[in-house]
């Protein structure tokens, strides 16, 4: 056998070898195995479960900004509270309540609301169908951010959110910067949050 014969012979054996263990390695198909990618997609903590095994161990959250130490209260009062869910509800509601008001719908809005503010946004609807005027709906939506918060002695928990925002009606924009306040029992099994004043911010 020549030797140039036994020279192909052997490179054709090394590559033969080199392809079973390509072939080991990585697999047959071309995709992730089902239920599992390759490449993980990045994960975002969960701050209330954060929170909840920090209580179970006995650690307490670390909270910092201006509402510090109110949310430290409120969480002593309800270690189920979760600012950032909570901010993420607030814009929901946000949204919801702007739009209720704009388009008039009283239903929609009574149960969002404290006896006092809904009094006082009751008339106001009244006064703008009589004067035939259109309510503003949310446009954009710049800022919510968690600007106090507070527990009196009742246990009852008080998150005041600062809002940026711009409404419209058609025909004109306005922008809207303004302090929402919500309030909730931290006693209560209701988990629901009612807005409880607003102020404008200065």
């Amino acid at each position: 056998m020549s030797s140039s014969v036994i020279e192909f012979l052997l490179l054709a054996a090394i590559a033969l070898f080199v392809g079973w263990r390509l072939y080991v390695t990585l697999g047959e198909d071309n995709g992730p195995p089902e239920g599992r990618s390759r490449t993980p997609s990045p994960s975002v903590p969960d701050a209330g479960s954060e929170a909840s095994r920090s209580a179970e161990g006995g650690e307490r959250p670390h909270f910092t900004g201006p509402a510090a130490a109110g949310l430290e209260a409120i969480f002593g009062a309800d270690p189920a509270f979760n600012p950032r869910e909570f901010l993420f509800g607030a814009r929901s509601a946000y949204d919801m309540i702007v739009t209720a008001y704009g388009l008039g719908d009283r239903e929609k809005l009574r149960p969002l609301l404290d006896d006092d503010v809904y009094e006082a946004w009751d008339v106001a609807i009244t006064e703008r169908d009589s004067a035939g005027e259109e309510g503003m709906q949310l446009l954009r939506l710049r800022k919510a951010e968690i600007a106090e918060a507070s527990l009196d002695e009742t246990g009852m928990a008080r998150v005041t959110v600062e809002f940026e925002s711009e409404l419209g009606d058609g025909e004109r924009t306005t922008r809207a910067h303004e302090l929402w306040t919500f309030k909730r029992l931290t006693s209560s099994s209701d988990p629901n949050w009612l807005l409880d004043d607003v102020d404008t911010a200065s």
